[in-house]
């Protein structure tokens, strides 16, 4: 029977009772669930990592302008700016965040990690760092294997949905996910993966979803640019073995509390953030007016 991932806490005992590593212990849960053998397993995350790579290759080289005309080919900006704020790598990173999530609003492939709405965030951060680093991708999908652990377990304790747990429980989740695979990816033991997720949650709680026009463009996009890089600054600090403090399960129960008492209007509504400014509303007339569309057939009835 493998482990149901109800909390970090448990998820380390039974790795530690098992004398199990945390890629193993992933494994087996899938394998159980999904009655699927090992090599099909990695085989289909394989293939869920290799889409995400043509995510960010479709967002830097193809058009990307939405229906609504919010999201006009951003990644592609980013990316070939002359300037670079902090250095080429930290340019790249954004710009594969922006691209990914940008084929996400344009109705183009992705993988919903852990949802279509942070959908940016795994595939920029992965991409840049095995770039950076050299990893293969075998590397790459074992460190996808410890964000679906990470990911089980606040789902069961929080919540990965925006309706549910506003924009913390959506970029907040991938952005955790990503740390603790960075961490993992080059070499960070369980104490440090597991405090690279507290360090993230923290940075991302109370963090609402309101998107405009109730499209995930604005100010999704975005968000997911800034979620890759909290990942890879919680990565950072938790590999120097900076303690969160908070542990980490207690920093998802708060996060679901927050959720919790968060009102609706912040929770994927449209109806109150950016999505209730003025300009958030002439944009969101504006769209609803695009999407009308008056049959010749109906008229005549």
């Amino acid at each position: 029977m493998s482990y149901l991932f109800t909390s970090f806490r448990g998820w380390k005992d039974y790795m530690q009772e098992h004398d199990m590593s945390i890629t193993e212990s992933v494994i087996e849960y899938e394998m159980d669930q999904k009655g699927a053998g090992r090599d099909a397993i990695f085989d289909g995350l394989l293939r869920a990592y290799l889409v995400m790579k043509d995510a960010v290759k479709t967002g830097l080289e193809e058009d990307m302008t939405s229906r609504s005309g919010m999201i006009n080919n951003g990644a592609k900006k980013v990316f070939n700016h002359p300037l670079s704020v902090l250095s080429s790598d930290f340019q790249k990173l954004i710009s594969r965040a922006l691209a990914a999530k940008e084929v996400n609003s344009c109705m183009g492939r992705v993988v919903a990690a852990p949802t279509a709405g942070a959908s940016g965030i795994l595939p920029g951060t992965l991409v840049t760092l095995q770039e950076i680093h050299g990893l293969s991708d075998e590397k790459i999908v074992e460190g996808l294997l410890v964000g679906a652990g990470i990911a089980l377990i606040i789902e069961e304790k929080a919540s990965l949905a925006g309706a549910v747990g506003g924009c913390q429980a959506e970029t907040g989740s991938a952005a955790a996910m990503a740390a603790g695979a960075i961490v993992y990816c080059l070499g960070g033991d369980t104490n440090q993966i597991f405090n690279s997720v507290a360090i993230t949650i923290q940075c991302m709680l109370g963090l609402v979803c309101d998107p405009v026009a109730g499209l995930v463009e604005v100010p999704c996009v975005v968000r997911n640019a800034s979620a890759a890089a909290i990942s890879f600054s919680s990565a950072q600090i938790a590999l120097a073995n900076v303690s969160a403090v908070i542990p980490v399960d207690e920093c998802v129960e708060a996060m679901g509390e927050i959720g919790a008492s968060m009102e609706s209007r912040y929770k994927e509504t449209a109806m109150g953030g950016l999505a209730a400014t003025l300009t958030g509303q002439e944009i969101s007339k504006r769209v609803l007016i695009q999407d009308i569309e008056i049959l010749p057939d109906e008229l005549e009835e």
